[in-house]
């Protein structure tokens, strides 16, 4: 899943926040939503404006950030 293509981030468009393209619906909605967990049928019907690829570009999206910034701790010494 390419989510750059669907994520986009234009000045003055909610507040310069990433937004799913064509959409005011705010990336970090839909991720708060999943987060609470709501299902993506869920979120569907509560932002029309947003498709089941628009939804799984903001997972996609979350994945590829916690595979970039998050530390993987080590594992403890098993000896």
């Amino acid at each position: 899943m390419k989510h750059h293509d669907r994520i986009v981030q234009i000045p003055g468009l909610c507040g310069g926040q990433p937004v799913l393209r064509g959409t005011r619906v705010p990336l970090r909605t839909v991720l708060d939503s999943l987060a609470e967990g709501a299902t993506v049928d869920e979120i569907l019907a509560s932002f029309p404006t947003l498709s089941r690829e628009d939804v799984a570009a903001a997972i996609a999206f979350a994945a590829a950030s916690a595979a970039e910034d998050i530390p993987v701790p080590p594992l403890p010494d098993a000896t």
